[in-house]
């Protein structure tokens, strides 16, 4: 047994892990106590990290081999490396030879190693001659990076994790963070409650658990956050809570902004945004008048058509009242991946070079050039990500190279998008799972290594540099992204594009790629650092491995700057941050009779982005089980809709089949649809055959203009009952391999239906018990118009287990019923093992009940087969499990509370000493926390 420290592949808080392995194998992962960006704490996703790791979820999910489709459609063959990288070098080069540089893309990720990104760069940019290389990044942070290089110069946000102990007010607007950044979110409730007296503002289109811990929520209207920040200003400048003094010496263009804001009246603004003008005010006094004030944001911001206004509206309002450059003030972006940091650091951007250089400016160019070897760097723009995949459908770009990440699921515009896959001529998936929906569309698919086997660095929110330590060896024909990219690299040149650079001694050509390992990557980009904003020539491998470390960290320092422009200096040409006065922009989409509902989307707490990895483990499914859209209830009542019941959700790019779920967290008019379901979970086939594509089939990919983010936040949708009057339901107990071979197997049958989805469930082991306790389940849903053949049917029967003897049956074909029961003996109980409903599914209330909670089912008899039955007992349904760690369902929190007494702190306390919920990774306290409100406290009479 060993233990090696890495960090969390997840999000961008960068947390520090302690991976324990034996063999090959990892078996245990807890947090860092050292690492500062965690302090030893981990999320229900970072906790669960080594059962994704498993042998089980490796042998059936990963990607293992080289594989090669001869033709679209068939299944790919096991091919060796060799063969492989010749196909993709003769393929690429084939196309640059015959349409040029820019008819190539890669398209890479956010969850790659810093290391990984640079040789992308490099041989996208320096060797093939095209700027065509993005990354999904694109998708959620370049907003981000726009508006902070228009204001304060830079791409660096100006903020750490430590600020929060230092706020006095802190304002997040468009985060979730209790979801999306938990760990953060832990030190946030610690800071608050130390702190009483700290005022939080949040601010969301939806109530989300973020905020339970505000004194003040402005439930905004999508898409008008430019509008509210200009109201505020507003007001902070009518009442004189501006800082003229730091405006004159460290700003400039502040009256062509308060000229801009003179129309922003309160009334305007709460109009405009839904607010109460009241409300408006005392946001207004608490941000500008605190001692510190902190803003943390994220997608709200970011994905959407005026992404970089709303970041630069927003960092306008800390310049006008010097909140920034010290402890607990500052405008501070979040990053939604691990690396989505690195990635900028060395422009693996389709604008931007390496440390922050832009690809617009010659003299970045002339010195990427130099650094690299090369004559010359392309100056034309590249296609940035949704640009790319247009390009691609429009057949301008003829050969993809995808890397580490889900297009096929994150993407918007899926119908696009999967038109882009199928018309390249060559696509290549540089992949760790073998299950995303991408693979699908690949000619070629590399298997490369993920978590716990890769070796590199990262760079999390608050631009602190990690390393990333391999516990294990690379499983099956695995490979590290950097290697599979420098030995294609070392392919193209030995076919002579470009053309071979003299070697500086003399001795012949030289390779671009002289890389022995990560470290020799990281070296060379430590070196174009040198004198940047981010220069970290300071820092090498040994100096990461004792100890993360923020940038910037020049040679000769004895460690990084913990916050920027402390000293009111900017880079920009006069030292002096710019005002950025830009007009409020509506939505891409606006609500319109046809389209009368505002669609957002978001994180859920216990999933990751696509859930190639999360989605393996039926625990992380207990808090949110099964895909749904989420109305206010008032707008479910007055469609005469029923919950649970079937709806057609529709944008003007195509439409989904949900069950709808009512939701008090939403305003009326909006819907809500978790980011992560693709096609993988929620699929099904439209009425003019094409196969759906899950939530990204309705968002849009109009873009921001200056940061060429799209919208993915909102699209305006119609949601309508869906008459499908045949319904489906088959859930079983399987084992943990057959669980994940079904599901994939199960991906072919979901194209049949109308409706279909199909997730993981798992039994009530404790985290620590997990690993060798738990149990794995399969529920596939499905609905349609009519009865179909018993050559579907069949397939589903074998895949639950239910074509054995074990399995009591009732079939009536000509009313389309039919009922499978697989029942196992467990000393004089018998114990339902899985079931089948189809046709008549009102009986699976408590059918589940039984298969979930293991209940003895011989009482019931003939009534596990009975169309319509209903059981002479009551039973209660499974709760819905609010902490994942300690497997806590929600009846049992309830029921706790109803006898406790006492203050809202107390009960709290009561109910995790006796449950132990939300003592772990603690991602269920503010849920925890609004249950305790809900329950009336127990009135002992006197």
């Amino acid at each position: 047994m060993k233990e090696t420290k890495s960090t969390c592949p997840y999000c961008g808080v960068g947390c520090g892990v302690i991976i324990r392995s034996e063999g090959d194998q990892i078996t245990w992962v807890r947090g860092d106590p050292d690492h500062p960006a965690n302090f030893g704490r981990l999320c229900t996703k970072g906790s669960t990290l080594h059962l994704t790791a498993s042998a089980e979820v490796t042998l059936h999910t990963r990607l293992l081999h080289p594989m090669r489709r001869e033709r679209r459609n068939e299944r790919p063959v096991r091919v060796g490396w060799d063969a492989a990288l010749d196909l993709a070098a003769e393929n690429f080069q084939q196309v640059v030879r015959e349409h040029g540089p820019d008819a190539v893309g890669f398209y890479i990720s956010g969850q790659l190693l810093t290391e990984d990104y640079y040789v992308f760069n490099k041989l996208a940019k320096g060797l093939i001659g095209t700027n065509n290389v993005d990354t999904n990044s694109r998708l959620c942070m370049s907003s981000a990076v726009a508006g902070y290089k228009m204001t304060l110069g830079a791409d660096a946000p100006p903020s750490c994790y430590d600020d929060v102990n230092h706020a006095d007010c802190i304002f997040i607007v468009g985060s979730n963070t209790a979801y999306a950044h938990p760990v953060l979110f832990r030190r946030i409730e610690e800071a608050k409650a130390a702190r009483p007296r700290m005022k939080v503002i949040f601010c969301d289109p939806r109530r989300t658990d973020t905020a339970e811990l505000a004194d003040l929520y402005l439930p905004v209207q999508p898409g008008t956050d430019v509008m509210l920040f200009h109201g505020l200003l507003h007001i902070m400048l009518w009442e004189g809570w501006t800082q003229p003094e730091y405006i004159a010496r460290h700003t400039s263009g502040f009256e062509a902004l308060k000229a801009l804001v003179r129309d922003c009246t309160p009334e305007r603004v709460a109009q405009t945004c839904g607010i109460a003008q009241e409300d408006l005010f005392t946001a207004a006094q608490w941000f500008a008048t605190s001692p510190a004030t902190l803003s943390l944001y994220c997608q709200g911001l970011n994905q959407s058509t005026s992404g970089t206004a709303k970041n630069a509206a927003l960092i306008n309002l800390h310049l006008a009242t010097a909140q920034i450059g010290r402890p607990g003030a500052g405008p501070f972006s979040l990053t939604g991946q691990p690396n989505a940091m690195g990635g900028r650091e060395v422009g693996g951007l389709a604008n931007l070079l390496s440390a922050h250089r832009d690809l617009a400016n010659p003299q970045h160019r002339a010195e990427v050039a130099a650094l690299w070897g090369v004559p010359s760097v392309p100056e034309k723009p590249g296609k940035t990500a949704v640009e790319m995949f247009q390009a691609a459908a429009d057949g301008e770009i003829k050969a993809l190279w995808i890397a580490c990440t889900n297009p096929a699921q994150s993407m918007p515009d899926q119908a696009t998008v999967r038109r882009a896959l199928e018309r390249a001529e060559f696509v290549v998936v540089q992949e760790a799972f073998a299950t995303t929906a991408t693979c699908a569309y690949a000619d070629l698919l590399l298997p490369a290594t993920t978590w716990g086997e890769k070796d590199g660095t990262v760079t999390n929110s608050e631009r602190r540099i990690s390393r990333v330590r391999p516990a294990v060896g690379k499983p099956g024909e695995t490979r590290h992204d950097w290697e599979i990219v420098v030995e294609f690299a070392r392919r193209l040149e030995a076919r002579g594009a470009p053309p071979p650079q003299p070697s500086p001694n003399g001795g012949g050509s030289k390779t671009l790629f002289p890389y022995p390992d990560a470290e020799a990557i990281w070296l060379e980009h430590r070196e174009s650092t040198r004198g940047r904003d981010l220069d970290i020539t300071g820092l090498d491998y040994a100096l990461l491995d004792r100890a993360p470390q923020q940038w910037p960290f020049p040679a000769g320092a004895t460690q990084g700057r913990t916050r920027l422009y402390e000293d009111g200096v900017f880079p920009t040409p006069d030292g002096k941050a710019r005002f950025a006065a830009m007009q409020y922009q509506p939505l891409a989409e606006a609500r319109e009779s046809r389209y009368p509902f505002s669609l957002t989307t978001g994180r859920l707490r216990d999933q990751w982005h696509g859930m190639s990895r999360t989605g393996t483990l039926g625990r992380l499914f207990g808090h949110v089980p099964e895909p749904v859209v989420q109305m206010h209830p008032q707008d479910i009542a007055r469609r005469l809709l029923k919950e649970g019941e079937l709806v057609h959700v529709t944008s003007r790019r195509g439409s989904i089949v949900l069950p709808v779920q009512a939701s008090n967290e939403l305003g009326l008019s909006q819907a809500f649809i978790a980011m992560h379901w693709g096609s993988e979970f929620l699929g099904g086939i439209s009425s003019t055959g094409e196969r759906l594509a899950g939530v990204n089939a309705l968002t849009t990919s109009a873009c921001c203009p200056t940061s060429k983010q799209p919208e993915l936040k909102h699209a305006a949708v119609k949601i309508l009952k869906a008459e499908l009057p045949w319904t489906l339901l088959a859930a079983a107990w399987l084992p943990p391999g057959d669980a994940l071979a079904a599901r994939e197997q199960l991906q072919s049958l979901m194209a049949l239906f109308p409706f279909a989805s199909c997730v993981p469930f798992s039994g009530n082991a404790p985290l620590e018990q997990a690993a060798t306790q738990e149990r794995s389940g399969l529920l596939f849903r499905a609905a349609g118009y009519e009865p179909p053949p018993d050559a579907v049917l069949q397939p589903l029967e074998s895949l639950f287990g239910l074509a054995g003897s074990d399995t009591l049956r009732y079939a009536d074909r000509r009313q389309g019923q039919r009922r499978l029961v697989r029942v196992r003996r467990d000393g004089a109980d018998l114990l339902l093992q899985g079931l089948l409903l189809a046709g008549d599914t009102s009986a699976e209330a408590w059918l589940k009940s039984l298969l979930l909670q293991e209940l003895p089912a011989q009482a019931y008899g003939r009534l596990l087969l009975a169309p319509g039955a209903k059981p002479p007992v009551a039973l209660q349904p499974k709760g819905r499990q609010v902490c994942s760690c300690f497997a806590v369902e929600a009846p049992a929190i309830e029921a706790h509370l109803a006898g406790c007494d006492g203050s809202p702190q107390e009960r709290l306390g009561s109910l995790q000493g006796k449950l132990r919920c939300g003592t772990n990774c603690g991602s269920c306290v503010p849920e925890l926390k609004r249950m305790v409100r809900a329950v009336p406290a127990l009135r002992q009479a006197a």
